[in-house]
């Protein structure tokens, strides 16, 4: 589902996220789509390392949707999920020991979450008045 222009999306993001966008992908395309209430029980019983900062991010954006009074929080769903990659850990590649004497790099990848919701019935609202 793809957020409109007439609807409005509140949002919460995590920027320099400790873990790799292809980690933290899996998670946000498993949430995107669903109820907000049923993606925090999702992102509550599932055991990837991305879910418990995903978990934090989806429940900053349904609190600052609840900072409109006119949102239901049974409503709300996830309109929008990314990860986005950020910059490397400390801005450059690190190596580690490889075989016969060599060292081999490795990239410190960081992540930013961006998490959308949206309430369907608060499009339909808004464009009545």
């Amino acid at each position: 589902m793809s957020v409109d222009s007439t609807s409005p999306a509140f949002r919460a993001t995590h920027r320099y996220a400790r873990i790799a966008p292809r980690k933290a992908q899996l998670i946000m395309d498993m949430i995107r789509g669903m109820s907000a209430g049923d993606a925090l029980d999702a992102l509550r019983n599932d055991n990837h390392r991305a879910s418990a900062m995903i978990y934090k991010v989806l429940a900053s954006a349904v609190s600052n949707a609840m900072q409109n009074p006119d949102v239901r929080p049974n409503r709300l769903f996830v309109s929008r999920a990314v990860a986005q990659g950020g910059p490397l850990l400390f801005g450059r590649i690190r190596f580690r020991p490889a075989s016969m004497g060599r060292a081999a790099p490795f990239r410190r990848r960081t992540t930013h979450l961006q998490v959308h919701v949206t309430d369907p019935a608060l499009a339909g609202a808004e464009g009545e008045n």
